[in-house]
């Protein structure tokens, strides 16, 4: 006999079911009609005018005050004093981390406190001027209110994607703001001129790739990003080959990184010291070897072409060479020893070992060393700034890009120098996601 009917806890099933969609879609809803609140009060915010006269409101302390009371006091207080701030702060986000997607009253109270004090504080900690501050109070309201909805409406993990997304909001609003906002004007500018005001199509490409500046900026950014990462790596990997296991290993591997823990401005005076030049008494060590030896001093720094940037060039090897050894050293100890001695049973010498068995062992990590040293290089401004200054075309992308903003007010040059650079450093993204992506599936 055929059932004609549902029995009842089927039935209270699919009736529980359907309040549960039902349930999230007005979640959803509500939290689409807030999102859409909080962009246009933020909107709001952007193109409304400022004052003439604004005055700051802050709680009577701001960042300012705190750093300039810090910087009277003993620099015995003042470690100590910015470890204790830095470890509040950091155990106030991994709290709200810990606890935001966690259902309860106690947990709601906690994130409702969140969506307000945390705007409100920081806004006013940095000092925002009065018309921003009803914005800022506008938006932690919505906030703390989409919260508070998605919180009540939350049942034995019903909601929890969408209290986590909510909870995360904060930081993708400022990820827009200080990241795609100012990469969407960039371009944008990229096809003015100098001044900002009149539309100039693609002049300032044009000038990137013909004057001087722009011109040498690429050629000796591509130039960069071809010799250091493979020069570094290659010297990082043959150090880690050779001392690998040996006799003070660990000593022997703190001479070489060294350099790391040295700031590319550190770095840099260094080796100017050593390109020194000058008449007379030489105390560059390289133009005092060349003297010693009965040959003229010579300006390394001002030899083109090409010579000063492979000088410079040196410099940065020198630093990311530890990085390369330590990185690539791991990697080699983590290849099973099996496989090596199989290689040397089958009759393989050393350099057949290395090349079929432990290059194809580590490669996950050269990939890793050799893209991330050329985005350091691709990126590098510190060492051109301090040893040269650009002279001689001697110059890369970051720093004509500054230079041409900061010394020349030239923004629509500028702008397209940054967006060459993204475009050379836009393929090692794509690349490292994709590797990533693959490395995902076979997990």
């Amino acid at each position: 006999m055929s059932q004609t009917t549902m029995s009842p806890p089927r039935a209270t099933a699919t009736r529980r079911s359907g309040r549960t969609t039902a349930s999230r879609s007005v979640t959803i809803g509500a939290m689409v009609v807030g999102a859409i609140a909080i962009i246009g009060v933020f909107l709001a915010l952007l193109v409304s005018p400022a004052p003439e006269t604004p005055v700051p409101t802050s709680l009577g302390f701001s960042l300012k005050s705190f750093f300039v009371w810090i910087g009277g006091l003993n620099p015995l207080l003042q470690i100590p004093i910015v470890l204790v701030a830095f470890a509040i702060v950091a155990g106030i986000l991994l709290l709200l981390i810990e606890y935001a997607p966690r259902h309860g009253k106690g947990y709601f109270w906690l994130r409702l406190a969140a969506c307000f004090v945390i705007p409100v504080l920081a806004f006013m900690l940095l000092r925002p001027y009065q018309n921003a501050l009803i914005y800022v109070l506008i938006i932690a309201l919505l906030a703390g209110a989409m919260l508070f909805f998605a919180d009540y409406r939350a049942r034995e993990g019903a909601g929890y994607t969408l209290q986590l997304v909510l909870f995360m909001a904060p930081a993708g609003i400022l990820l827009v703001i200080g990241l795609i906002y100012p990469a969407v004007s960039t371009v944008i500018q990229s096809f003015f001129d100098k001044t900002g005001k009149d539309f100039v199509l693609l002049e300032n490409y044009q000038w990137v790739f013909t004057n001087p500046e722009g011109f040498w900026s690429v050629i000796n950014t591509l130039i960069w990003a071809l010799i250091a990462p493979i020069v570094s790596t290659v010297f990082g990997l043959a150090y880690a080959v050779f001392i690998d296991r040996a006799r003070g290993e660990k000593v022997l591997k703190v001479f070489v990184f060294m350099p790391v823990a040295i700031s590319f401005v550190g770095a840099g005076i260094i080796w100017k010291f050593i390109y020194d030049y000058r008449q007379g008494d030489q105390i560059g060590l390289l133009n005092a070897i060349v003297t010693m030896f009965g040959g003229k001093p010579i300006g390394w720094l001002d030899t083109t072409p090409l010579v000063n940037t492979i000088c410079l060039l040196a410099v940065f090897v020198w630093t990311q060479t530890g990085f390369a050894m330590v990185i690539l050293s791991a990697a080699i100890k983590a290849v099973p020893t099996e496989q090596i001695e199989a290689a040397e049973l089958d009759g393989a010498n050393a350099w057949e070992r290395f090349r079929n068995v432990t290059v194809p062992g580590i490669r996950s990590s050269l990939i890793v060393v050799l893209t991330t040293i050329t985005i350091a290089s691709l990126k590098v401004y510190d060492i051109v700034a301090v040893m040269t200054g650009g002279r001689a075309n001697s110059t890369v992308l970051g720093f004509e890009m500054v230079n041409q903003q900061q010394r020349f007010q030239s923004y629509g040059h500028s702008s397209a120098l940054a967006v060459v650079l993204f475009l050379f450093v836009l393929p090692l993204i794509i690349y490292n996601a994709r590797q990533m992506a693959k490395q995902r599936e076979i997990r």
